[in-house]
C-alpha cells in the first residue's frame, strides 16, 4: 500500500471501511499526513471547530513520544519497547527514536487497524543490530499481545510499554483499569509504563459539547477521564519526576520559545518495582 489514500476507481483493501470516521486517520489528518478519506477529514474539522486545541495536542503527542523513549534508553536503560495502540507511521516513531539512541533496540508494535498494519509492514523497518515487529491485536486483549510480543521481545528483561493516546477508547465498563494492570503484571520488574490520554482541565464545557457529538457519530467513542481516574492507572507503579502532568510540561527540550501551556492531555511515566 502507498502513503495515499486510494484514488476513484482504485480497490480498497478489505476490512478498510472509508464510510466511517476513524481514529487513527483523524489523528494522521490532524498532524498534516496524507493517510486520510473525506470522512476523516470532515470528522476531525467538525471536532476542530468545536476543540482547536486538538491539533496542538496532537503534534505535542508525536514531540513527547520522543522525548520519552530518549528518556528510556538514555537514563531508564531501556532497550525494548511495546507500543500498543501504534496509530499511522508518521515523523519519529517509536523505534526510529530508539534505534537511533542504541541500534539494538527492540520494538514490538500492537494495532487491529489493518490500514495501520499495511502502512506499518511497508514504512517501518528498524536497524539490521535489532528488531521491529507488528502484532495483530486489541488492547482488550491483553493476553494476546504479550503471548505475541513473546516472539520478538525478551520477557524476563525490562520492556517499556507504551501507551499513548490509546486507552481513551476503553471503557471503564470494559475494565481499561484492569487492563493495562494486566499488561504490566506480565513484565518484569524494571519495565515502564509510559502513557498519555485525555482529560478535561482547562477547557471545561466546550470539551465536553466537542466530545460528546464526536461519541454520537458512527466513529468510535473516546472517554475523557478525571486527572483522579488517570492516575489510578499508574498505582503500585514508582513515577517519574515530574509526575503525572500536561503533556509540554514533561521533561520539556531546553528551547526558549517552547509553548509549557497546559493542555487538556496528562502524561506519565512510571517503574514497575
Amino acid at each position: 500500500m502507498t502513503g495515499e489514500p486510494p484514488q476513484a476507481g482504485q480497490a480498497v483493501p478489505p476490512r478498510i471501511d472509508t464510510t466511517v470516521p476513524h481514529a487513527a486517520r483523524m489523528w494522521n489528518y490532524w498532524l498534516g499526513g496524507k493517510d486520510h478519506y473525506e470522512v476523516d477529514r470532515a470528522a476531525g474539522d467538525q471536532f476542530r471547530r468545536a476543540f482547536p486545541d486538538i491539533v496542538h495536542i496532537a503534534r505535542l503527542s508525536r514531540h513527547l513520544i520522543a522525548r520519552i523513549v530518549r528518556h528510556m534508553v538514555h537514563e531508564a536503560g531501556v532497550r525494548q519497547f511495546l507500543d500498543v495502540g501504534t496509530g499511522l507511521p508518521t515523523v519519529d516513531n517509536t523505534h526510529e527514536v530508539a534505534q537511533r539512541a542504541d541500534p539494538t533496540c527492540r520494538v514490538v508494535y500492537v494495532d487491529n487497524d489493518p490500514l495501520v498494519l499495511a502502512h506499518a509492514r511497508a514504512l517501518l523497518v528498524g536497524t539490521r543490530e535489532g528488531a521491529t515487529d507488528y502484532v495483530d491485536a486489541d488492547l482488550r486483549d491483553p493476553e494476546e499481545i504479550i503471548a505475541a510480543a513473546a516472539k520478538t521481545l525478551d520477557l524476563t528483561r525490562p520492556v517499556a510499554l507504551m501507551l499513548m493516546g490509546i486507552v481513551g477508547y476503553v471503557t471503564d465498563e470494559e475494565g481499561a483499569h484492569s487492563i493495562v494492570a494486566r499488561l504490566m503484571d506480565a513484565l518484569p520488574s524494571g519495565s515502564y509504563l509510559a502513557m498519555w490520554d485525555g482529560v478535561n482541565v482547562v477547557t471545561g464545557e466546550a470539551l465536553e459539547k466537542a466530545q460528546e457529538e464526536h461519541n454520537q457519530g458512527p466513529g468510535v467513542p473516546y472517554n475523557l477521564r478525571t486527572r483522579e481516574e488517570f492516575t489510578a492507572f499508574f498505582d503500585g507503579l514508582e513515577l517519574v519526576e515530574p509526575g503525572i502532568v500536561s503533556l509540554p510540561l514533561w521533561r520539556p527540550d531546553p528551547d526558549p520559545l517552547a509553548d509549557l501551556t497546559e493542555v487538556d492531555a496528562l502524561c506519565g511515566v512510571a517503574r514497575k518495582p
